[in-house]
C-alpha cells in the first residue's frame, strides 16, 4: 500500500476544507468590523498607517531615481 492512495488524498481534502472554513472564520471574528455605522477606532488606525507607509514607500522611491 503506498502512501499516496484514494483515501489519504480524500482525507488530506477533507481536512484542507475544515482549516479553510476554521480559519476563515476565525479571521472574520478578528477582523474590525464597522459599528453602528462608523468604523471602529483600530480599523481607522490601520488605515491611516497603511496610508502613511505607502506615502514613505513612494516618496522614498522617487528621491532615489536620478
Amino acid at each position: 500500500m503506498g502512501i499516496v492512495n484514494r483515501r489519504n488524498a480524500f482525507m488530506g481534502w477533507a481536512v484542507w476544507k475544515i482549516a479553510k472554513r476554521v480559519g476563515k472564520k476565525k479571521a472574520k471574528d478578528v477582523a474590525p468590523s464597522v459599528e453602528g455605522g462608523r468604523p471602529n477606532k483600530s480599523l481607522i488606525a490601520v488605515v491611516l498607517a497603511a496610508a502613511a507607509g505607502a506615502t514613505a514607500f513612494l516618496r522614498g522611491r522617487r528621491s532615489d531615481s536620478p
